[in-house]
């Protein structure tokens, strides 16, 4: 693969193609040991090495980040009003981030982020059925068929009902440790995306969602290390073996 090598510097992380061109015009840039001389010079990342101020340039054509996302930050590549979740990935970072799927800008928890467009899409897909797992904190009381009724799929008001989904509740043995004992707190899962699909969904059970935390997307889990705010990246490999 022979990639320009503005291209490839841009693509690392490591400027604009205006800034790279820069660095290239001023001999900092090295193919081999050998100053580079254009910007629109070939290189191939696997067979030669790329040297920024005499550091090896590494290069990989996608990224993948595990997100903690903190409320208040925008879920989108950019904002002229607010701050997004690509602020929160560390320099030098691929050009082209989006984040996979949306959380509401009070949500916190999970967001997978990338440049993968073909991944994202799969992963999004109705027909994919990755489930995205979620933990609530409420107010109200629920009905005591909710849990079937979610089972069976909830009018919020789209064309159709919502696809069947899981509302785990405190003393259920599936639950995970913090609604084992907890009131007014449940788990849902869900394999849609719909706008604001879980606070809608309580909405039609009688109750309001005041806490919202995604835990899970597929078989990858927000990792418990990982603080609000924090973004650790992935391989490729990794991502696919929990997903």
């Amino acid at each position: 693969m022979q990639l320009r090598l503005d291209k490839f510097l841009a693509d690392a992380g490591l400027g604009t193609r205006s800034e790279v061109k820069k660095q290239i015009r001023s001999g900092a840039v090295r193919i081999d040991g050998v100053p580079a001389k254009s910007a629109e010079t070939k290189v191939d990342p696997e067979k030669q090495t790329v040297t920024l101020n005499g550091k090896p340039v590494a290069y990989t054509e996608y990224a993948y980040y595990i997100l903690n996302k903190p409320a208040g930050i925008v879920s989108a590549s950019r904002d002229k009003n607010a701050r997004t979740v690509i602020d929160l990935i560390p320099q030098p970072r691929k050009r082209d981030l989006f984040p996979v799927g949306r959380l509401d800008k009070d949500t916190v928890g999970l967001l997978l982020i990338t440049n993968d467009g073909k991944l994202a899409q799969s992963l999004l897909s109705p027909g994919k059925h990755v489930e995205k797992r979620y933990y609530i904190q409420y107010e109200g009381t629920l009905p005591e068929d909710a849990a079937e009724r979610v089972k069976e799929g909830l009018d919020i008001g789209d064309d159709t009902p919502t696809a069947p989904a899981r509302l785990i509740l405190p003393g259920d043995p599936d639950s995970w440790a913090e609604i084992r004992a907890g009131e007014n707190e449940a788990e849902l899962i869900l394999t849609e995306g719909r706008y604001h699909q879980v606070k809608r969904m309580f909405e039609a059970l009688g109750c309001k969602v005041v806490f919202l935390e995604r835990k899970a997307m597929g078989n990858l889990v927000l990792p418990e290390d990982l603080e609000r705010g924090e973004v650790r990246e992935i391989t490729r490999e990794e991502l696919l073996a929990k997903l």
